[in-house]
């Protein structure tokens, strides 16, 4: 009989490992197929199987999974989104070429591009920011001065805040949307940016896996103008009114939008008129929250996505009711990572759920403003808020790093 296997298209300096763990808790083989292995370092350090393919071809990987079906029983195929969310759909479009378990192509690929979801989910009576959709200079600044700023500017495609600027000022305005339109900033198709209004308030993320809420999160960013998380709660410390309020709000979302099988994430703010909807991803969240789920609640999102894809039943029940929170270790400043330290300490500390760094030492650091900017994160759970925040905060004051100046204006480049 042929091994199982599971495909997964590219991978994830987060999550990637922990879904190669999942598969091989269950028995399956993970093959990895991605157009740059070696931006994944899990996979060489594991020993995972890997297929160099672009993965942009979706006929090309279409004939990679078909030349591994003859040696493999594949039992699933799934993926990660990486600064676009093109591989979502692209798993789709797989899934349904060899009859797997998997999420409706085209729903994707209409959530996927920012503005067509924006207007679903304003037929839908969604509550999300007034925004605008532009192709050029004028129409950006037209725009602005129709929702009155501050506003926030952003690509109609793309994931990890990529591109996402907050503009408080006709200055930041024009800056951003230089950078934008001025080659700088890396577009798959013509370059369109939706300019919304900046709905204040709370932020909040709901984890949902099907069509049911698993946990919702309170976060918050590091300073503006960019959207680089910095913490992250769960659960979030809500009434229970306001938990349901939130979790009606994002399954509208999913009629609004076709979705419901597997994996979907809801990013909201608490406004002056409740939860607006700031964006939905059709997929599992990237980052600390599968980890944050599972220490609050015992329920490993990943090890239930992956048997969702693989055809077995899934099992959502909580093990447990703890308070979980994590603390992203951001990059404050350019430069070459000289070295960091700490981290085996914090991991000792008890009540630390998970201690990861993503970079080594002489690693150059550029900031992005987005997810790249993200040297590492540490969880911390316990049965008690204030007693988790505590854990959090002993482990991550015994973290220290140095960043270096680059040795010439010329290593910035």
């Amino acid at each position: 009989m042929a091994r199982k296997a599971l495909i997964l298209v590219e991978g994830h300096r987060s999550i990637g490992l922990l879904y190669v763990k999942a598969a091989q808790c269950l028995g399956v083989h993970p093959i990895t197929l991605s157009a740059d292995p070696t931006q994944y370092d899990y996979l060489a350090v594991e020993g995972i199987e890997v297929i160099h393919v672009d993965t942009d071809n979706l006929a090309a990987v279409i004939h990679e999974c078909s030349r591994l079906g003859a040696t493999y029983d594949i039992a699933g195929i799934t993926g990660f989104t990486g600064s676009d969310e093109s591989v979502s759909a692209t798993v789709g479009k797989l899934c349904r070429h060899f009859d797997l378990p998997g999420p409706n192509p085209a729903s994707i690929e209409r959530c996927c591009d920012k503005f067509t979801q924006r207007q679903l989910l304003a037929k839908a009576g969604v509550p999300i920011p007034a925004y605008r959709l532009a192709a050029n200079a004028t129409d950006v600044e037209s725009a602005a001065a129709e929702i009155g700023l501050p506003v926030v500017l952003k690509p109609t495609g793309g994931s990890g805040s990529s591109g996402v600027r907050l503009c408080r000022n006709i200055d930041e305005l024009a800056e951003h949307t230089a950078y934008l339109f001025g080659g700088k900033h890396i577009w798959r198709s013509s370059p369109r940016i939706l300019i919304e209004e900046f709905a204040q308030g709370p932020f909040y993320a709901a984890d949902i896996m099907g069509n049911e809420v698993i946990g919702i999160e309170a976060g918050d960013f590091g300073p503006p103008p960019h959207f680089v998380f910095r913490h992250l709660t769960c659960p979030a410390p809500l009434t229970g009114d306001e938990h349901r309020c939130i979790a009606d709000v994002s399954l509208s979302c999913l009629r609004a939008l076709g979705l419901g099988w597997g994996p979907t994430a809801v990013e909201l703010r608490w406004t002056k008129r409740g939860p607006v909807v700031i964006e939905v991803n059709p997929r599992l969240a990237g980052g600390t929250s599968p980890r944050l789920v599972q220490a609050a609640y015992g329920i490993d999102l990943i090890k239930e996505h992956v048997k969702l894809v693989i055809g077995d039943e899934w099992d959502l029940r909580r093990k447990h009711s703890h308070i979980a929170a994590s603390q992203c270790l951001d990059a404050d400043r350019d430069g070459i990572l000289d070295w960091i330290r700490g981290d085996d300490r914090a991991a000792t500390v008890p009540g630390v759920a998970e201690v990861k760094l993503y970079i080594k030492p002489k690693t150059p650091i550029v900031r992005k403003g987005d997810y790249r900017d993200r040297i590492g994160h540490v969880i911390a759970t316990s049965p008690g808020r204030a007693q988790t925040a505590a854990i959090l905060q002993h482990a991550v004051d015994l973290i220290s790093w140095s960043i270096a100046p680059f040795p010439t204006s010329g290593g910035q480049e």
